[in-house]
């Protein structure tokens, strides 16, 4: 798959991320996310993501129906690739910021800002209506930009920044991860109490491979504007965006549109209870299960029991072909958010997860090795490989 996400110009494992990261400065280097400490004492973080390719699924339903209410979905997505980076970290979220650029001649500007402002606005409030300590956790909304880039953008970009703080001696830096740990993974599928619909886990991750091997060549004769002429796989699937699909339990536009699930208000009870015992954190987006090799030092990741993944990635590994190791490198097959804590906490940390609806899956454990770099090891029953640093 790795061939086949590289012939579409996207690297999944983004080598070349390298570049930037040589001078990147970070207080805590085997840390999930950058953060720094300040002179005056305090650890900050400044973090931006956005929603990838995702938006293009929404302008294709707009295209396709009329419809802008997707739209709204993504304002979802852009806070949860930006909250879920930096809580995973121990940092709160304080300041948030967005970025919207369209290109005005094929979408209606009024109706998208509409429907994304919308999707901010009830995202916030419900983070802060849950419990004391996701609101601690929950960012102010503090403006942003929105561009018309009709000559630098064929449709529309999606993204967001957010401001975070902490208190030092609390940053989870991975340091603490040791033999015996256990590995728990928290759900990226179904429908959290505090999630509107149902989820079919993909996120934001993948999907510009999702889309060119699910839908069908109708797409690339009608709207040539969503995919660059050098991709030779575009849109070379069975499926429309209607198509109602068994398997999935939904049609496929209402799969690959599912909101990226938000982790933080589980993560900051988590933490609000048993903060001592968590030893490192991450979360699963673009690269899979890579993203683990970043925290901590000198450790095996060992995954023996493996989830089942949900439907929408049996599909797409079904109709590509793709083998099961590249798609836990690209997917999150799953698995939105990783946790690492001490055993004597695992019930608790189970029990804090179900009272919010979402599944969690004990996952494995750490060993501890004397190589200087970390593995992620997966001998499951039908699964079977190793990830290490590039």
């Amino acid at each position: 798959m790795s061939q086949i996400y590289g012939s579409m110009g996207i690297d999944a494992s983004k080598k070349a991320v390298k570049i930037i990261e040589s001078v990147v400065q970070s207080s805590f280097p085997h840390a999930f996310t950058n953060v720094l400490k300040l002179s005056d004492g305090r650890c900050v973080t400044l973090h931006v993501d956005g929603a990838g390719s995702k938006p293009i699924i929404a302008y294709l339903i707009c295209k396709e129906f009329g419809d802008y209410s997707f739209f709204q979905h993504l304002a979802q997505d852009v806070l949860a690739m930006n909250l879920d980076d930096i809580v995973a970290v121990g940092v709160k979220p304080m300041l948030f910021v967005d970025y919207i650029a369209l290109n005005p001649f094929r979408l209606d500007r009024e109706s998208v800002l509409k429907y994304i402002a919308s999707g901010f606005s009830k995202t916030l409030q419900t983070l802060v209506g849950l419990s004391e300590s996701s609101k601690s956790f929950t960012p102010i909304f503090v403006g942003g930009e929105t561009a018309d880039m009709p000559d630098q953008l064929m449709t529309i970009d999606v993204a967001g920044a957010v401001y975070g703080e902490g208190d030092c001696k609390d940053i989870i830096d991975g340091m603490k991860i040791n033999s015996g740990d256990v590995i728990l993974g928290l759900s990226s599928s179904g429908k959290a109490k505090y999630e509107h619909i149902e989820n079919s886990g993909i996120m934001c991750n993948g999907l510009t491979l999702a889309r060119h091997v699910l839908l069908n060549e109708y797409y690339a004769s009608k709207y040539p504007e969503t995919f660059d002429p050098n991709n030779r796989l575009r849109y070379s699937g069975p499926y429309k965006l209607d198509s109602y699909v068994d398997e999935l339990g939904m049609t496929l536009m209402e799969a690959l549109s599912s909101p990226t699930r938000i982790y933080a208000p589980i993560i900051a009870e988590i933490l609000s209870s048993y903060g001592g015992y968590v030893h490192g954190m991450v979360h699963i987006t673009g690269g899979g299960f890579t993203k683990m090799l970043k925290v901590g030092y000198s450790v095996n990741y060992v995954i023996n029991n493996l989830p089942e993944p949900p439907p929408i990635f049996k599909l797409i590994q079904r109709v590509c072909r793709s083998d099961w190791r590249d798609m836990y490198s690209v997917f999150n097959m799953g698995v939105g958010f990783v946790v690492i804590v001490e055993p004597s906490i695992l019930d608790s940390i189970a029990s804090i997860c179900e009272k919010y609806g979402v599944q969690v899956f004990n996952m494995g454990v750490v060993e501890k090795n004397f190589d200087g770099f970390n593995r992620v090891i997966v001998k499951s029953e039908n699964v079977k490989f190793e990830l290490t640093p590039n």
